[in-house]
């Protein structure tokens, strides 16, 4: 009774902290599948779908400054019960993984960034005959589902005029800050998603529109990186001034590491998914052609990541050549005045010195009439010592190099004559030049 009475009062204290120090600020969906194409909204039980009919609920947690417990806290609010902590566990932390657990697939590709980045990913996925649960970090584009009504992909586009008047027709105007949005995705609108039929099709929807989520982050870059590289050449010191100081090309070269590294744990991942799905009797056999497909898009933008990387990195090089650049310069004049003020500082450190002698002064004390002299002696002599020691190399290699030659020349002089000899004996001795045998 006490243990009970005990359990009790740890779980209402618990609730209480909850409700003093926990706020939920992310989203949640929930779809019901019948199986031939069609989608309902249900309310949010976590309850499995019947025969055919399978349901998806989804998380998305909020992006922000929280910690790794904080969303482990999120995932225990909306889906404990039925799940258990080693279900929130797999779900929620971070690295790449791909396993069964508590007898449902789960599969998760979350990076450790900081969880307010942009380039920070992470989805997981708890996955079973008749049911789907994902979790994701913010939004993922083009994910859920909403009715189907006329897109605006295929609407006829028309511009506006310089007075502001529209063309004739039934065409619908489209405005440059649509077009530049529209450029940036991979990928349709939410109304053109195809409805899956199995569980199959809603799990290679879900990775379908990661990789499209990686697709769209990576074209951005390179419209920002296409735009920056032509500021770059239109541009003067000013900018590349302020491109240096807010250091810009290394930020952007973190954040293409922090998606290559997101892309990696995709490639680890998925192939899983498709090794681990093959097994299953409920996962069709297009769709595992369509994990490949998956698994090879992800390749290749691994390979255009890459190429990303690399041009950001030759930027930042030329960057830092001009800076270089600017710094010899600044040497350089540095050094020019170093030329024109050290005569001036020797001629007045010459007739600063204390000593008598020295020419053009009212010092007329015969015994310290030398004194000047000895001083210029003493500077002449630390002149002649410190010459010495720059040249000594040089005078060395000379010297060497004489040696050398002299030793070769007297080689081969006495190589010549010996050979002359060899040869007057062989005529005195031989017959006709030849040597007897």
């Amino acid at each position: 009774g006490n243990g009970g009475n005990g359990f009790q009062y740890c779980s209402n204290l618990g609730k209480q902290f909850q409700e003093n120090t926990f706020s939920w600020n992310g989203e949640t969906e929930v779809y019901i599948f019948d199986g031939h194409g069609n989608y309902y909204n249900k309310e949010w039980d976590l309850i499995e779908g019947n025969g055919k009919q399978f349901c998806w609920y989804h998380v998305e947690l909020p992006k922000g400054k929280q910690k790794l417990s904080q969303s482990a806290q999120h995932l225990i609010d909306v889906l404990c019960p039925p799940l258990k902590l080693q279900d929130i566990l797999s779900l929620v932390s971070n690295g790449p993984f791909c396993g069964h657990v508590d007898g449902a697939l789960v599969f998760r590709v979350n990076s450790p960034g900081p969880p307010s980045s942009n380039f920070t990913f992470r989805l997981a996925a708890r996955v079973t005959e008749n049911s789907v649960i994902t979790v994701s970090l913010g939004r993922v584009p083009r994910l859920g589902f909403s009715p189907v009504g006329r897109s605006l992909l295929s609407e006829i586009p028309s511009i506006e005029t310089p007075r502001g008047e529209r063309q004739q027709g039934s065409s619908i105007v489209i405005r440059e800050h649509v077009l530049e949005f529209l450029l940036t995705m991979n990928h349709s609108e939410e109304a053109d998603n195809p409805v899956p039929k199995s569980v199959s099709n809603l799990v290679v929807h879900v990775i379908d529109t990661h990789v499209d989520h990686l697709q769209d982050v990576v074209t951005q870059l390179e419209m920002e990186l296409d735009s920056v590289e032509l500021e770059l050449d239109q541009g003067g010191f000013a900018l590349k001034k302020e491109m240096l100081d807010d250091r810009r090309f290394p930020k952007m070269h973190l954040n293409l590491q922090r998606l290559l590294q997101v892309i990696a744990h995709g490639e680890q991942v998925f192939p899983q998914v498709k090794e681990k799905g093959s097994s299953k009797h409920w996962f069709a056999s297009e769709d595992i052609n369509s994990l490949e497909e998956l698994i090879g898009r992800l390749r290749r933008l691994k390979e255009n990541v890459g190429f990303l990387a690399n041009r950001v990195t030759a930027i930042q090089a030329g960057l830092d050549s001009w800076q270089s650049e600017q710094i010899n310069q600044k040497l350089y004049y540095l050094s020019f005045l170093s030329i024109i003020f050290l005569p001036l500082s020797t001629i007045t450190g010459v007739f600063g010195m204390n000593v008598g002698g020295v020419p053009w002064t009212v010092q007329k004390d015969p015994a310290l009439k030398d004194g000047f002299r000895n001083v210029m002696v003493l500077c002449l002599a630390m002149l002649i010592l410190v010459l010495l020691c720059f040249i000594f190399p040089a005078l060395y290699s000379r010297l060497s190099a004489w040696r050398q030659r002299r030793s070769l020349l007297r080689n081969w002089s006495y190589n010549r004559r010996s050979f002359l000899r060899r040869s007057v004996g062989i005529q005195e001795s031989g017959s006709g030049g030849y040597l007897k045998i």
